[in-house]
C-alpha cells in the first residue's frame, strides 16, 4: 500500500464491493452526482454499475481494482485490466474511475489516476494505458489530455440496449479511446 497527499492506496477485496458500487453510483448518476463535474445525469439515466460488475471486476485475473482512501473513508476508485498492447508491448485499460463528487476538482483524481499509471507501469511493465470517454464529456477529455492522454481518433459504439452500462437519454452516444505512452 502506498500513501499520497493525505490518500492511500489498496486493491480491493470483496468486503469492498458495497461501497464501490456507492461511490460509483453517487459519481456519475443521479442528482447526488450533480455535486461533482464528471456526472452523466444528462446522458445516462439507470445505474452506472452493481454489485455483479464490481464483482467479476474482482474475480477478474487480468485485472485489479484499485482504491483509494483518506482516514479509511473510500474516496475513489479505478480498474485497471492487463491487454496485449499493439505491436508486442504490454498495456492496460484503465476504467470504472470514480472520485466523491464533493472531493471532485480538489487533486484526489489526479492523484488516483497516477497511482493507476505507476502501478500499470511498475507492476504490470505497461508501456500504454488506453480508456474509453464518452465522446459528449468534452471537459473530461481535456482533463485527460492535460494529464497526457492523446486521442486515437477510434470511438466504440455505446451498448444501447444492455442497460448495465445505463439508459441513454439521446441517441449517438460512443467512447472516445484515448491512450498514454507511460515512461
Amino acid at each position: 500500500m502506498g500513501t499520497t497527499a493525505e490518500l492511500s492506496f489498496r486493491t480491493a477485496s470483496e468486503a469492498d464491493v458495497p461501497a464501490v458500487v456507492t461511490l460509483v453510483e453517487s459519481a456519475y448518476r443521479g442528482e447526488r452526482s450533480r455535486a461533482g463535474w464528471t456526472t452523466e445525469a444528462d446522458l445516462l439515466d439507470g445505474r452506472r454499475t452493481g454489485p455483479d460488475e464490481v464483482g467479476a471486476a474482482l474475480a477478474d485475473p487480468a485485472g485489479r481494482l484499485l482504491l483509494a482512501e483518506r482516514d479509511a473513508e473510500l474516496v475513489a476508485c479505478c480498474r485497471l485490466v492487463r491487454e496485449a498492447g499493439r505491436a508486442g508491448e504490454p498495456a492496460a485499460h484503465f476504467g470504472m474511475f470514480a472520485v466523491r463528487p464533493d472531493l471532485q476538482a480538489a487533486g484526489v483524481g489526479r492523484l488516483m489516476l497516477a497511482e493507476a499509471e505507476r502501478v500499470v507501469r511498475e507492476e504490470w511493465g505497461a508501456r500504454h494505458l488506453e480508456m474509453q470517454v464518452l465522446t459528449p464529456r468534452t471537459s473530461l477529455i481535456a482533463w485527460y489530455e492535460r494529464r497526457g492522454y492523446v486521442r486515437t481518433g477510434r470511438t466504440v459504439p455505446f451498448p444501447y440496449g444492455d442497460e448495465r452500462f445505463g439508459v441513454p437519454r439521446m441517441a449517438g452516444l460512443a467512447f472516445e479511446v484515448l491512450v498514454k505512452r507511460l515512461p
